[in-house]
């Protein structure tokens, strides 16, 4: 379901619940950053396991998030400052795409919704939440 705005969010979630949708991926963006607490809440009435793109999205009660590592995207962004405070025209400036990422999971979340998360899942989680 595609939303483009906010007022969009109670037609795409009348769709999913049409649907009979098994699962949800609320992808990265700006207005889905704004959003996730409706997106979160929605996932768990529904109790439709939720993949979302930040972990603030997992640590409000989504299921999991595979994203960029937010402190580390801040920190380069940090050597960009001191760069162009150092004289460096921002324009100059190579574009970076982020090299770390964390999935996170929120076995909590898991239980409500009645799911086992295997073991080697777990071990591949950077965070989980219990």
């Amino acid at each position: 379901m595609e939303v483009n705005s906010p007022d969009q969010y109670a037609e795409a979630f009348a769709a999913f619940t049409r649907e009979r949708a098994d699962a949800l991926l609320a992808a990265e963006g700006m207005l889905n950053a704004a959003h996730y607490r409706r997106i979160v809440d929605f996932a768990a009435k529904r109790r439709l396991p939720a993949m979302h793109a930040t972990r603030g999205s997992v640590e409000a009660g989504g299921l999991m998030a595979y994203a960029a590592d937010t402190a580390d995207l801040y920190r380069r962004a940090a050597v960009y400052v001191d760069k162009i405070l150092k004289g460096a025209k921002p324009a100059d400036l190579p574009v970076e795409q982020p090299t770390k990422f964390e999935f996170v999971l929120n076995l909590k979340t898991a239980k409500a919704l009645g799911l086992t998360i295997p073991q080697s899942i777990l071990l591949r989680a950077d965070h989980v939440i219990e």
